[in-house]
């Protein structure tokens, strides 16, 4: 077998990691100590599961860590996943993984007490989760932003409506334009299936498209769909755990931050740590307290309740009293799929940003990094082109790629390219491939 994984946790979280990797045919073991779900994850994925405590040693041999080139320990219980992380690096894993959600393991200067310990890298969901939503207001027209090489190549997604140009083209008629030098639509997500467009496709009303581009095009884009660009500056945040407290500080010195939270003491709590947030105290379900707190006037609304419905509605609710932006947290895998349906604006959920964020910590032979988009089966794969062999000798239209997968960008020394059929690779391009699950064996070859 490839590469041996040891997850220990079979939450939504190791069960997201164990769904992302089983695709590349990796050998992987999920320790957890509740049978039920252990089922339930086993009748799903080609994973080998292992009831017990991951803290044990015993379990933890039984688990092969001593072969793993990575553990990843997960669970709800933060003592349980450094003691395990820690005991696994002993026990000669290669690299280990803790979820931790305690703010203050998170500063850089507590990083080094860990890897001291022999945990390599320790991550908090929260914590990646209101960095994601900052992200997401600065680049606010879109409800998906993702970077390559520190931003030289964005992918967007956007959901189109019937004014929007594009609307009823094919493809192959827009890539005409001059516009279309730097930017390539990569996919298209039409009724919850995920479409890799190809020239004779038809971009149909509401399809949530998805764009590849270089630096300076991303402001193409906005023109080529003709939306305007809103400047955020005033922001509404329900809720008041953990993501609400960790958005808020994370938004605060850039936008006007109003919070509102129906707890009292955890209100009292939260404004004697947030310097610049106004937290109001009241129920974010009463739509009339809201709208005296200034919902009309924000540009921006981000539900993190601890109820994904709760979150949704209240977005829904914020859209139809004109705020421009709504990102929704939601905890439940099944609303993601449908979120681009039904209009809030972006989805978010803090075990898929944090699975994507582990991932890309796995290198695979010439893959450098993979990341996925929500609600896209889709994902980007890095392909370092390491010999000459006939990826190098022939023009992309003529490799017989597989018709669900797309060479959306290259990089190329300081350059970067969206090629087009007539593009050939050179040795040490890396290209970024977007395929659905059913073409990476097909890729392995090419690339391999």
């Amino acid at each position: 077998m490839g590469m041996k994984i040891v997850i220990a946790g079979a939450g939504d979280m190791g069960y997201h990691l164990a769904e992302r990797l089983s695709f590349d045919n990796k050998d992987i073991v999920m320790i957890d100590t509740d049978k039920d779900v252990l089922d339930n994850v086993s009748s799903h994925l080609d994973v080998l599961t292992i009831v017990g405590d991951a803290t044990s040693l015993e379990i933890l041999q039984t688990a092969g860590v001593n072969e793993a080139h990575m553990v990843m320990a997960v669970t709800t219980s933060e003592k349980t996943n450094i003691v395990t992380a820690a005991l696994a690096k002993q026990l000669g894993a290669k690299r280990v993984i803790a979820r931790v959600r305690t703010h203050d393991y998170l500063t850089p200067d507590h990083e080094v007490y860990f890897n001291q310990i022999g945990i390599d890298n320790i991550i908090s969901p929260t914590m990646l989760c209101s960095t994601e939503i900052k992200r997401m207001l600065q680049n606010s027209s879109f409800t998906d932003v993702f970077e390559f090489e520190e931003g030289k190549l964005n992918v967007v997604g956007i959901t189109l409506d019937q004014y929007s140009s594009l609307v009823n083209r094919a493809i192959s008629e827009m890539s005409q334009d001059l516009i279309f030098k730097d930017i390539r639509i990569i996919a298209i997500v039409r009724d919850q299936i995920t479409i890799i467009p190809r020239g004779n496709t038809i971009i149909r009303n509401n399809d949530h498209v998805f764009f590849i581009s270089n630096k300076k095009a991303v402001e193409s884009i906005l023109e080529l769909l003709g939306q305007k660009k809103v400047t955020i500056k005033n922001v509404m945040i329900i809720g008041g755990d953990d993501m609400a407290y960790a958005t808020a500080l994370k938004l605060e010195n850039d936008y006007r931050v109003t919070l509102v939270h129906k707890d009292k003491e955890r209100c009292k709590w939260l404004s004697e740590r947030l310097d610049n947030t106004l937290v109001i105290n009241g129920d974010y379900k009463n739509i009339d307290l809201l709208i005296e707190e200034g919902l009309e006037e924000m540009e921006a609304f981000i539900s993190v309740t601890e109820s994904s419905e709760t979150n949704i509605i209240t977005s829904l609710t914020a859209k139809n009293h004109g705020v421009y932006k709504t990102i929704a947290h939601v905890d439940t895998r099944e609303y993601i799929h449908i979120s681009h349906s039904i209009g809030v604006d972006s989805l978010i959920n803090k075990k898929l940003v944090a699975a994507n964020q582990i991932t890309r910590f796995l290198r695979k032979g010439n893959v450098e990094a993979v990341s996925g988009i929500y609600g896209v089966d889709a994902e980007f794969i890095q392909y370092v082109i390491t010999k000459n062999n006939r990826v190098t000798r022939k023009s992309l239209k003529d490799l017989h790629f597989p018709e669900t997968a797309i060479v959306a960008g290259v990089i190329r020394g300081n350059q970067v390219y969206i090629p087009d059929g007539d593009f050939t690779l050179q040795i040490d391009d890396k290209a970024i491939v977007f395929a659905l699950p059913n073409a990476k064996s097909s890729l392995e070859k090419l690339f391999h």
